[in-house]
């Protein structure tokens, strides 16, 4: 059972998400903060006291634009404790989200916030909470060590270089994608396309996308001999997705699916080349 702070400091829509947690049967209390500032003191009381004690919160649902401290200031902050309570951001802009899932977040949800989504994001804090309580302490009464990523869940956070994740990810027919700490295996045939966002890459299916922190020049090298081939610095294309070759004015483009991208010239003959000989076998 959840004990959740909502933090928003637009008045109806801190209403509203208090309504729909209250309503969740696996939150048993949810109390809401309309700023910064109410956050901070009822997170240090929950602090103060412990996640076991009376004022403990487990899971604290962060809006990111607010008034003096954003969502992330406060998430930044409690990053710092060895015991904070889990997080989940709850916002209408998708531009943070490599921000949010750096600072661990569970979840990140976009609003209108829809019930069942929401609905999601509490059971992933359930799921972590469950494992946190299940692993056993360092010798010496550290704290826990990392859990090892678990084999369920799904969403589009990245996985940090160099993790569990990240090894695992190159194990032949799937890639790792982590949220919250969960771990999800994506068949790399579900690819169709693959898009540079800086040092991480969005891989998009037909499900949806999830982003991965690698570098596109890594999957490339990485998934050449599984059909991806290069066609502009910004996309790396499942060859085999490609439904139709665009020329039009000097300038050539590819159809995946309901998106259309740009070939660069330096990329345009030789994928011209690997389509004609697709298509003669």
């Amino acid at each position: 059972m959840l004990r959740v702070l909502a933090v928003d400091d637009e008045k109806p829509l801190l209403e509203e998400l208090l309504y729909l947690l209250r309503s969740d049967p696996r939150v048993v209390s949810a109390e809401g903060a309309s700023d910064a500032t109410g956050a901070l003191r009822r997170i240090t009381r929950a602090l103060e006291t412990g996640p076991d004690g009376p004022d403990g919160i487990d899971v604290v649902f962060l809006d990111i634009h607010m008034a003096g401290l954003t969502g992330l200031d406060i998430a930044r902050l409690l990053a710092g404790f060895a015991r904070p309570p889990l997080v989940v951001f709850v916002t209408a802009h998708e531009g943070f989200a490599v921000q949010a899932f750096d600072l661990k977040a569970v979840d990140y949800v976009l609003k209108p916030v829809r019930p069942e989504r929401l609905a999601e994001a509490v059971r992933r804090a359930c799921d972590q909470l469950t494992r946190t309580a299940a692993r056993p302490a360092e010798p010496g009464g550290g704290p826990p060590a990392p859990a090892a990523p678990a084999r369920h869940g799904a969403g589009a956070g990245p996985a940090p270089a160099g993790s569990t994740a990240d090894r695992a990810a190159d194990r032949g027919a799937e890639i790792a994608v982590e949220l919250g700490g969960v771990t999800r295996f994506v068949p790399v045939a579900d690819i169709a396309y693959v898009e540079a966002q800086g040092d991480y890459a969005r891989l998009h299916t037909d499900a949806g996308s999830h982003l991965v922190r690698i570098p596109l020049s890594t999957l490339e090298e990485r998934w050449a001999e599984r059909g991806f081939v290069r066609i502009h610095r910004r996309h790396l294309v499942a060859l085999g997705r490609i439904e139709e070759l665009r020329l039009d004015s000097g300038t050539t483009s590819v159809r995946v699916g309901s998106a259309e991208l740009q070939v660069s010239r330096r990329h345009a003959r030789q994928l011209r080349d690997l389509l004609m000989r697709r298509a003669t076998g």
